[in-house]
């Protein structure tokens, strides 16, 4: 599943490979755009993959990619559930923020 939208001005790509993603994910990514923007208000995209590797399909990884004048910020988290995960790149994400003002 892959999908586009405009948020708040910001273009988010999100693609998730072999897989669904609910409401509930696509709003915690809404959320930590929002929780971003509290950081820099210059962001001008957002990249986001959700992506299931091995045999048994439990290992699952989410990588967030964030547009912003200078070099851009990534982060990626391994683990079993998207939404903590996503939570812990945001986290991620904000220090690095912090760290490049």
């Amino acid at each position: 599943m892959n999908y586009t939208e405009n948020y708040k001005g910001i273009k988010i790509d999100v693609q998730a490979v072999n897989l669904e993603i609910g409401d509930a994910v696509q709003q915690e990514v809404r959320a930590s755009i929002d929780k971003l923007l509290r950081f820099t208000q210059e962001i001008n995209w957002v990249d986001v993959y959700f992506k299931t590797e091995g045999s048994n399909g439990q290992d699952h990884k989410v990588g967030m990619k964030v547009g912003i004048p200078g070099p851009d910020v990534f982060a990626e988290e391994d683990g079993e559930h998207y939404v903590p995960m996503l939570k812990n790149v945001t986290d991620k994400l904000v220090r690095q923020l912090q760290k490049n003002k």
